[in-house]
């Protein structure tokens, strides 16, 4: 007969940081996983949660509930109080450094109510963000595995550990457009100077990544979006090299019911609605779409310059605009705000848009992108060539993926690390931008290979989730092991 735990479903905590390019994908985790099975909670604070809200909602409704529990459950746990204004909980609504400082401290501060949660509820596992580097203790101390999520790229991983290893900035001139070189990866990587974070300038930061590479090493094992095809030389580096325990689950977004509204958590832009019928009138291939996530800022002139490069490429564009662009007066070029309003070359969304099901579009046939890792899997997935524009985090890593290993993207040029915070960059001329849409859209051997190459990967991608792909696998693999682990 059956024991008690062993017919308890396993029960995961998942605890994403505080900004929608990690809560989104730790929700669409909680919904692979709950699809397998498993009861899952997500720890979040009230304004983060209404992010994933829907996409929750909708993974309960197809996943099968036990003894009327659901399949994922969203604990909301109050945001710490420490003098930031009501409501501003995650990321992208900070605009200051003395506001991050604030809201990194109200991270330290969850760790009271990530406790209380752990020995109230007991959870069989924790998969946390790894910018919880604390959370690797504590789990510790109420006996729960924690798995990390950064949320990157395998790629991107291994080349800040060997980063944090060697700190190779050390060794190199100060001259922006010196090389550094990242020692001990399977390939030759080089990034400049001016494209990476100076520890010297940010030592607080420098000593952050310190501590979540080495939490992360003190874990169970790593948790990564992404699949074994993809990078497989990372996967082997990662595992065999540095010895460190890897599943790979996924593209996670993948196993979202929720496509058209997923994290947005004051619905679709008004400009969304007759997006997809306006993809519908487009030839197969001929739509550029232009997005850069939540967190990147776009000065006046590159606004500017961007508005001419897609004007000079000729090509039809779907371009999302942040709220930071309002008065588009300051950048608009002449004989823009014309063409948009015929509306016959091009849509401008301003808010959040459904990118998956623009990016799957069959009129779309490419991706002007700052290479944060979701975006860049999502394109990967629809088999979307990229036009590689990154600004700072892992976007340079991933841009490196892209554009040398995976050969499915051009870059745009770009130089200069700097989050919304740090805006001083140097501006990228419409003639670039129109030359890299066009390398990547177009009818040439180069583009055509890369377009063959971009749709290859899109296949894997969704092969790998499908019943015995390699991320099935894996997550059939992590499921195992955690339940032998609690049964033992």
């Amino acid at each position: 007969m059956a024991t008690k735990d062993e017919q308890r479903p396993l029960h995961i905590l998942f605890f994403p940081f505080l900004a929608p390019g990690h809560l989104i994908p730790m929700a669409d985790m909680a919904a692979l996983f709950a699809g397998r099975g498993v009861k899952c909670t997500i720890l979040t604070t009230p304004v983060n949660a209404a992010v994933i809200r829907s996409a929750v909602d909708r993974a309960n409704d197809t996943s099968r509930c036990t003894e009327g529990v659901l399949a994922i459950d969203i604990a909301t746990v109050p945001f710490p109080d420490v003098g930031l204004p009501p409501g501003v909980e995650c990321g992208p609504a900070l605009n200051s450094d003395a506001d991050r400082e604030k809201f990194f401290h109200a991270i330290r501060l969850l760790r009271e109510p990530f406790d209380q949660f752990m020995s109230e509820n007991r959870p069989d596992a924790v998969v946390s963000d790894s910018f919880f580097d604390w959370s690797v203790d504590s789990a510790a101390e109420h006996g729960v595995p924690r798995l990390a999520f950064l949320g990157s790229s395998m790629f991107a991983r291994a080349c800040s550990d060997s980063m944090v290893r060697n700190n190779a900035l050390e060794a190199v001139p100060e001259d922006p457009d010196a090389l550094v070189l990242h020692p001990g990866l399977p390939h030759r990587v080089e990034l400049r100077r001016s494209q990476m974070q100076d520890p010297k300038k940010r030592p607080d930061h420098w000593t952050f990544l310190q501590r979540v590479n080495a939490a992360d090493q003190r874990s169970y094992g790593e948790v990564f979006n992404s699949f074994h095809e993809l990078e497989p030389d990372y996967l082997e580096h990662y595992t065999t090299t540095l010895g460190r325990r890897a599943w790979l689950v996924g593209p996670v977004a993948l196993a979202s019911k929720d496509v058209a509204t997923r994290g947005a958590n004051n619905g679709l832009s008004p400009d969304a609605d007759g997006c997809l019928r306006w993809l519908d009138a487009r030839p197969a291939g001929s739509v550029v779409y232009v997005s850069f996530g939540t967190l990147s800022h776009f000065s006046p002139p590159e606004l500017r310059e961007l508005a001419r490069g897609l004007d000079l490429s000729g090509k039809n564009f779907v371009w999302v605009i942040g709220g930071a662009a309002t008065d588009e007066s300051e950048w608009m070029p002449d004989g823009f705000p014309e063409m948009m309003e015929r509306g016959e070359r091009g849509l401008i969304i301003r808010g959040w848009a459904p990118q998956m099901l623009i990016l799957n579009h069959p009129a779309v046939g490419g991706f002007v992108t700052h290479c944060g890792w979701n975006s860049t899997l999502e394109a990967i997935s629809a088999g979307v060539p990229m036009v590689t524009w990154p600004r700072f985090a892992d976007q340079f890593y991933n841009e490196k993926l892209v554009v040398d290993l995976l050969k499915t993207g051009v870059g745009i040029g770009s130089t200069d690390y700097g989050s919304k915070i740090e805006t001083t960059r140097r501006v990228i001329g419409g003639e670039v931008i129109a030359e890299a849409v066009a390398r990547v859209m177009g009818n040439g051997e180069d583009g055509k290979a890369m377009q063959k190459r971009a749709k290859e990967l899109g296949e894997k991608a969704r092969s790998a989730v499908e019943k015995g792909g390699s991320s099935y696998d894996d997550v059939r693999r992590l499921v195992e092991e955690l339940m032998a682990r609690r049964n033992f």
